[in-house]
């Protein structure tokens, strides 16, 4: 096998590249028009130029759903899983290359129903990664079936007199978790929150679990026609160490101080409300990650091919 070539910086090149938005834009995105997934993937690119991130080290994972074509719309790499597994496979890449910068996109039922599991226990392991759940509250791509989060009495495809159970909330789901780290709730209607909400979990070192409210103009419309239309039915959740954005102040009025270092607080104010809160519920960068408790040897990419031509040849013939 031949051995790996070197990176720029590793060769002494010096990389002064420049991204621009378009450098991030991969296929044209295919969702119904009027989804909300166009306005988080437009905050996404604007995130990457932000931060000048380089599409060979930057990596996005998806499961099953209308989210989940997330990866083919990003000039990145990318791995377009199965249902619910979108996680676990973030995970093996981010404890492998933790030099890449590791994105996972699920839909409600990916995350919340068959990748609940996972989804759990990667609370726990506090990976460096962030992972947005795009809530719109159905089963879009399958055509408007009920999910966990759809609102008791809401009407689908397989329950057409509504929603039995009380939707499951995905944040005290994750505040109760040990060892979760980042936990945010933002709505894709509103550009300048989701980006700086973005940006937040970005620069959170540790498993960044953010939930994104958003519109299906074809199956859930009417679940957030009053927060679009009216904005007292948004509670902002502000502080020093949050998400605070002036030019929002007069739009939004209802707001709330909440320190993000306060879990029993962030807890309470996860619960049930007849607004939604909006911001950074919880912050602890002082949780420990499963990488760094596992301290796996670093090796070079020679090393690693080495290491495989070795195993390779325990089993030659």
């Amino acid at each position: 096998m031949t051995h790996l070539g070197c990176s720029l910086l590793s060769c002494g090149v010096v990389d002064d590249r420049h991204f621009e938005m378009e450098d991030y834009q991969g296929a044209i995105a295919r969702w119904c028009p009027g989804c909300g997934d166009h306005s988080i993937l437009t905050a996404m690119q604007r995130l990457l130029e932000e931060e000048q991130l380089k599409p060979e080290q930057t990596v996005f994972v998806s499961g099953i759903g209308c989210s989940s074509r997330f990866p083919h719309y990003m000039k990145t790499y990318g791995f377009h899983g199965l249902h619910g597994r979108a996680i676990p496979a973030a995970t093996g890449i981010k404890l492998e290359r933790p030099d890449l910068d590791v994105f996972v996109t699920m839909g409600d039922g990916d995350c919340c129903s068959i990748g609940a599991g996972h989804w759990i226990h990667a609370i726990r392991y506090n990976v460096d990664m962030v992972v947005l759940l795009l809530d719109n509250n159905m089963y879009g791509l399958t055509k408007g079936q009920t999910s966990p989060t759809t609102p008791a009495t809401f009407p689908s495809n397989t329950q057409p007199y509504g929603s039995y159970l009380e939707a499951l909330n995905p944040l005290t789901a994750t505040l109760g978790v040990t060892n979760a780290s980042f936990v945010a709730q933002t709505a894709e209607w509103i550009p300048a929150h989701l980006f700086e909400t973005l940006k937040a979990a970005y620069h959170h070192k540790g498993f960044a679990f953010v939930r994104i409210l958003q519109r299906c103009p074809v199956y859930t419309e009417k679940i957030y026609e009053d927060a679009v239309r009216q904005p007292d039915a948004i509670e902002m959740l502000i502080h020093d160490d949050g998400i605070h954005i002036p030019d929002l102040d007069e739009i939004y009025k209802n707001q709330i101080i909440h320190d993000p270092g306060n879990l029993d607080e962030a807890r309470r104010l996860a619960e049930p409300f007849d607004r939604f809160r909006l911001g950074i519920f919880y912050r602890n960068e002082k949780r420990p990650r499963y990488e760094d408790l596992r301290r796996l040897p670093v090796r070079t990419a020679e090393e690693k091919v080495e290491l495989l031509n070795q195993e390779f040849d325990r089993y030659a013939v």
